[in-house]
């Protein structure tokens, strides 16, 4: 694909600034809302089951995150998820340590059975525990997949009808016969807690702008990715890079974002 495609995607959200309604967890949400800022959309943290229908209504996008996860939030993810499928607004799922405890691990089934999900987007462990084929998590950390990734992931979203984000050194991104590799990124990212809720709120803003899920997503994780490059170039340690995450992706250029992105098919 031309870069210029992806390129065109963040310009999409740069103009149309799509509002991103997330039911996320407390550890992250802050992160999350200023992420969807710097990539051009505009966040909104609501999950009191008296609002969430109306708020996801009228929403681009809806991002749900079980990294702190209790029984009120689930019923009000349901009040909004099904909220969104009636105005055929994406859901993006973050399954964040299914596989960790049974709870979290139903609580995931429960989302996938009550709600269409466009969207689900985990890491290696726990898109292997949750498609079956095998995987490892310890709290909310991957520990890896059995099998072939992209296999997996192509395989998974065929028979569950959702596009499939595995993200890692090289991202991918499948709907079962179109796949996606992102190379974009730096190990950096790894040394902050929450990138992985922040890409599912890129991803969330992408998919507000267009309908090609693929595409959209693939974009959303090059450029968060290519933040995350840039902000490596230019931080300290820890501290400094998270601010320089933010930073990067809010004055990245579709431009710039053209010449650096690093999308392939396997």
């Amino acid at each position: 694909m031309r870069p210029k495609e992806f390129s065109d995607l963040l310009s999409a959200v740069r103009e149309k600034r799509p509002l991103v309604h997330h039911l996320t967890n407390y550890v992250t949400v802050n992160d999350c809302a200023n992420i969807t800022l710097a990539s051009g959309g505009a966040p909104v943290m609501a999950d009191a089951p008296e609002e969430v229908a109306e708020m996801a209504a009228m929403a681009g996008a809806l991002v749900l995150n079980i990294g702190t996860l209790n029984k009120a939030q689930v019923a009000s993810m349901i009040l909004a998820g099904k909220a969104a499928n009636k105005k055929k607004i994406p859901v993006i799922l973050d399954p964040v340590g299914a596989g960790a405890t049974k709870f979290r691990t139903e609580t995931v089934h429960a989302l996938m059975d009550e709600v269409d999900i466009a969207i689900l987007k985990g890491n290696a462990g726990e898109i292997g525990v949750l498609s079956g084929t095998g995987g490892k998590v310890r709290g909310v950390d991957s520990h890896g997949l059995t099998g072939d990734a992209v296999a997996i992931a192509r395989d998974f979203s065929k028979s569950s009808g959702f596009i499939v984000c595995i993200s890692g050194a090289t991202d991918i991104v499948t709907d079962g016969k179109r796949t996606l590799l992102v190379d974009n990124g730096h190990a950096m990212m790894g040394s902050i807690s929450g990138t992985g809720c922040m890409a599912a709120s890129v991803i969330g803003a992408f998919a507000a702008v267009s309908p090609d899920r693929v595409k959209s997503s693939a974009a959303a994780l090059a450029a968060f990715g290519l933040a995350g490059e840039r902000a490596a170039g230019r931080a300290a340690g820890p501290g400094s890079f998270k601010a320089a995450l933010f930073d990067e992706l809010s004055s990245l250029t579709p431009a710039e974002f053209a010449r650096g992105v690093k999308v392939h098919t396997p």
